[in-house]
């Protein structure tokens, strides 16, 4: 590296595609030699023509600024001798070198030659758990700084001190992993393998750093493992005053909330009287520190750990990554907590070995193992969740989750998952999710069990983990894939390597192929048959159907169940003859070479795939046992058969929920149900009853600082349509008009938040096609890419940015401050009536005598409504304003209930014109 000039190269241009005109309006080149960042070249480029609206705005370069700046011809022999002999850098080197290239030839100059490194490849290697490698979030997560994004001088020095970082990086590597990484550095885009080499034979020289422990050739950080700390028992602050001073310590301008003391005393009691309580705490009074703090000193007094349960992996991740370090300044104390999640969550060392030896690998699979050798080196916890892998990489990610307990004796010391059930024990915290703490009820041995206390966060989505817990899947796409991956012939493929190795040690029977692929073709044959069944059915065309997506229930299919048993019976017998395929090869294992060994344990990883998708089919299409379940299929019209999907779900999962709360209640264990949102006017225990808990334990709850929601108002616009009497198109139009307004008049800071994905995305497109808000950063669930959360955090680092949503974004979303002016609620969030699992709900409530829509339909929705809400005050100083669209809210006469689920705030029913003109004062002030 120290020898090489390196010249980092950021262009900005009028587009993408110089062949269709597009020119360049700035050019910069930064310099690095010897390690340092040396010499600049920055220059405007006139292009020559108008520079677009959306590139003004990106680049924030006016036509004003290039206007004097030469044209690229009478620069480009200049530039070309700047970049000769130096090794080219760019942040996407397929853009920046290939525009480059281009106008190089356009201006009649020698295209450069030479290596080049593209800084998203290096840094996706080295920095594998970064959220995101757009220049200006991988520069944020590094603390690099970044003046001004989309401007070539600034973007070109952010990307050299990138670059460093990840040659630092590179440094630290031990030499296994650097070996490993250089020789399949030859497959990537860029020249990196250079890098390794050199890195590599600079770790040749160093001693082996105690950091590190091996697995069978493959070097993984130390996981050290908590021990129990010995120190004086803490005593639970009663007096308030004295927990008002040990919230101080990790609050310096903390401010005494009586509810979050209330709160804290019932989390006491419940747990020192192992109890069970059920309590509603609202956003704004420290709901979290509330339950941390009492949990950790009852844990310590007792000697074992209290488990807190939250409903999703990043919530789990939140508590110990925001609030334990806040938890141990308080107490004064080192809290030992563990986040455990579901096996599969965890990598196996074990098969990720093996599928090292196994040479044939794709881009993607090549970069994510490149990846993973990175991130070996640097988790603690071996939780693949931390991996930022894309494309055909997450495929390679699957393939090396831990699925089963049996683990060799090197695998047992070198496992995650195994580490971190010993580092329970340990613990004084717990931290799982749901599904975690729920499928504790199958698992012979008890992980959670002999516990000081449960606390389950979020409490109301328990009830949807339960559900889920005996939800069956088939997915067309899914199980062509795991049939393709031992039936395929293709040379090179498993089927033909296995078949070479049967050759190879004389256990090659003809008759034992041949009645393999004869299983497979009848198998094939009568699933294909049943398949066609399944996609070929077209119910009467529903008022309700979302577009070209079809859902309906099976039962409306009225199928006959024997062809489905028939596919079970053909896919038994050819997994019988896919094990007999390779049962001779088991005596000649210890002749085999590993590499030999690992096609023989993939083509059992892949026979057991088929095993639990035989299971998966008999659950879905053959098991008659429908009391409690519901089955129903999804389609897209235009996508046959790839789309068709298959869901078999469980409607009330309280059976489960107290079959574990009464194990852990015969063990005498404390448990505090909590949650935002647990009760609505009328119906307080909605919510309580479908978690089995008895009418004889009290709903408590807290309220909010009275000056909590100041800050908040309501407007219901009253001149939009009626929902139920225009067409959806017209709905639609009325929509887009009042969220372009809204829009304007805030300056951008919004979610709209829709019911249903179709109107959302038809949404989304009438407004883009109308380039009414061509100045603001739209973002849309299910149509830009990227999670939640990756979606969420691209929203606040916009100011002008709106944010269109479904269902998950009417919850647990944070986002306070000034980054949210407003959220829109389209409609009023019912469950459609044509929804598989309301509809099979609702014909058992209809069966009982109870009325769906009051027992089930309006409470859903009414909550569904204030944990919307939820999203806009996140604390006493925020200031938004809740906007619903939906004029059933006013002209229905369940219309008042939802209005009563509302804090005590400001609600206005305005026009339209109205709310604009309030919304506008407001922010011109």
């Amino acid at each position: 590296m120290h020898n090489k000039t390196y010249a980092v190269v950021d262009l900005e241009t009028t587009g993408h595609s110089p062949a269709k005109g597009d020119r360049m309006i700035q050019i910069a080149i930064v310099f690095i030699k010897d390690g340092i960042i040396g010499e600049k070249y920055v220059r405007f480029v006139n292009p020559g023509q108008k520079i677009p609206a959306f590139i003004r705005q990106l680049t924030a370069i006016s036509d004003e600024d290039v206007k004097d700046a030469p044209f690229f011809d009478e620069i480009a022999a200049e530039v070309a001798t700047l970049l000769e002999g130096t090794v080219f850098i760019a942040h996407n080197t397929d853009f920046d070198l290939s525009f480059l290239q281009s106008e190089f030839a356009r201006c009649g100059v020698g295209k450069w030659a030479g290596k080049k490194i593209d800084t998203v490849e290096l840094s996706k290697i080295l920095i594998p758990s970064a959220p995101s490698y757009r220049l200006q979030d991988i520069t944020e997560e590094l603390g690099i700084p970044l003046g001004s994004a989309h401007r070539a001088d600034d973007d070109a020095e952010a990307t050299a001190k990138l670059f460093l970082i990840c040659m630092t990086k590179l440094h630290t590597l031990p030499e296994d992993t650097l070996n490993l990484l250089h020789r399949r550095s030859f497959r990537l885009k860029s020249d990196l393998s250079t890098l390794f080499y050199e890195a590599l034979k600079m770790a040749r020289m160093k001693k082996i750093s105690p950091d590190y422990s091996f697995f069978r050739g493959i070097p993984y950080r130390n996981m050290s493992i908590a021990r129990d700390n010995h120190f004086d028992h803490p005593v639970y602050p009663i007096d308030n005053q004295e927990k008002t001073a040990q919230l101080k310590k990790a609050y310096p301008d903390f401010e005494r909330r009586e509810s979050q003391f209330g709160f804290m005393d019932t989390v006491w009691h419940a747990l020192s009287g192992q109890s069970e309580i059920i309590a509603e705490v609202p956003t704004g009074i420290g709901k979290t520190m509330a339950y941390l703090l009492p949990a950790a000193i009852h844990s310590i007094a007792i000697g074992k750990p209290v488990v807190i349960s939250t409903y999703t992996n990043h919530l789990a991740d939140k508590i110990l990554d925001e609030e334990l370090g806040k938890a141990r300044l308080i107490l004064g104390f080192d809290v030992t907590a563990t986040v455990l999640k579901g096996r599969e969550q965890y990598i196996s060392l074990g098969k990720f070995e093996e599928l090292l030896r196994i040479a044939d690998e794709s881009y993607d699979e090549t970069f994510a193992i490149m990846q993973t050798l990175v991130w070996l080196t640097e988790t603690v916890s071996g939780d693949l969740e931390e991996l930022n892998v894309s494309g055909g990489g997450q495929l390679f990610v699957d393939r090396i989750r831990k699925r089963s307990n049996v683990l060799a004796k090197d695998e047992q010391v070198a496992d995650y998952h195994y580490r971190l059930l010993e580092r329970c024990g340990h613990s004084n915290l717990i931290i799982t999710n749901h599904s975690m703490l729920l499928s504790d009820m199958n698992r012979e041995q008890k992980i959670f069990s002999s516990l000081a206390g449960l606390i389950v966060d979020e409490a109301h989505q328990f009830v949807q983990a339960a559900t889920f817990m005996n939800e069956t899947v088939f997915s067309y796409t899914n199980w062509k894939y795991v049939m393709g991956q031992i039936t395929s012939d293709a040379t090179g493929q498993l089927l033909h390597q296995v078949d070479r190795l049967n050759t190879q040690f004389g256990t090659n029977q003809s008759r034992s192929r041949a009645q393999l692929d004869s299983a497979f073709m009848k198998f094939l044959t009568l699933f294909d048959y049943a398949v066609g069944i399944l996609t070929t059915f077209n119910p009467a065309k529903r008022k309700k159907q979302q577009g070209n997506r079809i859902i309906y229930s099976l039962a409306e299919l009225n199928y006959g169940r024997n062809d489905f048993s028939k596919v079970a019976e053909a896919m038994s017998d050819y997994i019988h003859q896919a094990e007999l395929f390779t049962s001779g090869l088991a005596i000649h294992l210890d002749n085999m070479t590993k590499n030999e060994q690992a096609l023989l344990s993939e083509w059992d990883f892949w026979v057991c795939e088929m095993t639990i998708k035989a299971g998966e089919w008999v659950e879905v299409f053959v098991d008659e046992n429908l009391d409690d379940f519901t089955v129903w299929m999804e389609k897209d019209m235009r996508s046959i058969p790839g789309s068709l999907t298959v869901i078999k779900r469980s409607l009330d999962g309280s059976g489960l929920i107290r079959a574990l709360i009464d194990r852990l209640k015969d063990e005498q264990t404390g448990i505090v149900w909590t949650s935002g949102t647990l009760a609505i006017p009328e119906n307080e225990r909605f919510i309580a009853r479908q978690l089995g808990i008895t009418d004889s334990i009290p709903l408590l709850t807290f309220d909010a600082p009275a000056h909590f929601y100041e800050g908040a108002e309501v407007f219901i616009v009253n001149d939009m349509p009626d929902i139920q009497q225009v067409s959806q198109s017209d709905y639609i139009e009325a929509v887009t008009d009042a969220v372009v307004q809204t829009v304007l008049a805030t300056g951008g800071r919004l979610f709209v938040l829709f019911t249903s994905q179709d109107m959302l995305r038809k949404t989304y497109d009438l407004i883009s096609e109308s380039q009414q808000l061509e100045d603001y950063t739209l973002f849309a669930q299910g149509i830009s890419s990227g999670s939640r959360i990756r979606l969420l955090k691209s929203f606040r680092q916009f100011t002008n940015s709106v944010l269109f949503g479904t269902n998950s974004f009417w919850e647990g979303v944070d986002v306070p401050g000034d980054a949210l002016a407003a959220v829109i609620v389209v409609r009023l969030p019912f469950s459609s009536p044509e929804e598989p699992v309301y509809k099979a709900k609702a014909a058992k409530l209809t069966a009982s005598g109870l009325n769906p829509f009051t027992e089930h339909a309006l409470p859903e929705a009414v909550m569904r409504l204030r944990q919307g809400f939820g999203r806009l005050i996140r604390s006493s100083s925020d200031k938004g304003f809740f906007i619903i669209l939906d004029r059933r809210i006013e002209t229905k006469s369940y219309g008042p209930r939802f209005l009563e689920a509302f804090p005590n705030v400001p609600v206005k029913k305005v026009s339209l014109e109205h709310m604009v003109n309030e919304l506008e004062n407001c922010y011109n002030e």
